[in-house]
């Protein structure tokens, strides 16, 4: 089976155990994941499947959209609610006050991951070291918040939601952590739903007990999206039977002869590569000094065009 399964993460899983669940629903051994969710967090979680995992390192998209809900005036050793209370206070935010404040938290910004984290530092993961109650200093890191949307929030609870659309590596419960302290006080997250990661929503999204049922009936494959479906913000470009064959066989291509392409192409850019008949074979990567188009990742079944 190749091809991406988008599945929506219960809670009290980690993506690590979602993906031994996978393996035997599918009947696949070559498996991997799109971003890893923390256990208690629930949403999209895009799994790959056989050829399909060669893409784990090499996705064009990395961006995530969460929704997270919040309490000020409550701090634990996690940031989030399942961690070990630290502090309470009472706390008297207004709306207003709250909205004031997201703007300087969109954009590029720097964010100091928490110490709850899988981040290494020198060979360890910050939560290893969390866990035996060693706290070392982190340097902060550049990251991108692309929304940053209020959903609710009340004022009498001190209890809010927010969605959040961002880059690769924001942790949520930083950036409450963070919008707090701008009020000198504490924040809380008390859930976390990923709503799109990847370029797959959660609309998409099977549960295991949905999956499960499918595999029952042998109907496993009206879940499964193709690779390409990872892959489509890249231009196609369209081959040739003989063209098709010699990048099966790892041959670059001479981008004059090649009839179907987009009007300029981007020294270094990567492209979906597809055959005459619409058969996504893999990606390739434009190099203007050679005017060739190289080899940059084969997904297809190369046997059918050799």
């Amino acid at each position: 089976m190749n091809g991406v399964i988008v599945v929506n993460k219960p809670e009290d899983f980690t993506s690590f155990d979602v993906v031994a669940v996978m393996r035997k629903i599918c009947n696949e051994r070559k498996i991997g994941h799109c971003g890893t969710l923390d256990p208690n967090a629930t949403g999209v979680l895009p799994v790959l499947l056989g050829r399909a995992a060669k893409a784990q390192d090499i996705l064009p998209n990395h961006d995530k959209t969460y929704i997270a809900e919040f309490v000020l005036g409550k701090v634990t050793d996690t940031l989030d609610v399942w961690g070990e209370v630290q502090r309470e206070e009472k706390t008297s935010i207004k709306k207003e006050k709250l909205l004031s404040v997201l703007p300087d938290f969109t954009g590029e910004i720097e964010q100091i991951p928490p110490m709850f984290s899988a981040v290494q530092i020198n060979g360890q993961r910050l939560y290893d070291l969390a866990r035996k109650g060693i706290e070392v200093e982190r340097k902060p890191r550049k990251i991108t918040v692309y929304s940053l949307e209020l959903l609710d929030f009340d004022e009498e609870t001190q209890r809010g939601k927010l969605k959040v659309a961002c880059s690769k590596g924001t942790y949520i419960r930083t950036l409450i952590d963070d919008i707090a302290k701008r009020f000198c006080m504490g924040g809380c997250m008390t859930s976390l739903v990923r709503s799109e990661a990847c370029g797959f929503s959660i609309d998409k999204a099977y549960t295991l007990d949905e999956l499960r049922a499918l595999s029952e009936k042998c109907e496993i494959e009206k879940a499964l999206l193709s690779i390409e479906s990872l892959f489509v913000r890249y231009e196609e470009i369209f081959l040739s039977d003989a063209q098709s064959k010699r990048f099966a066989n790892g041959g670059a291509l001479d981008v004059n002869r090649i009839r179907k392409k987009p009007e300029t192409l981007a020294d270094g850019g990567i492209y979906r590569i597809k055959s005459q008949n619409n058969t996504f074979m893999g990606l390739g990567i434009y190099k203007a000094e050679t005017s060739e188009i190289k080899v940059y990742k084969q997904f297809a079944d190369y046997s059918e065009f050799n």
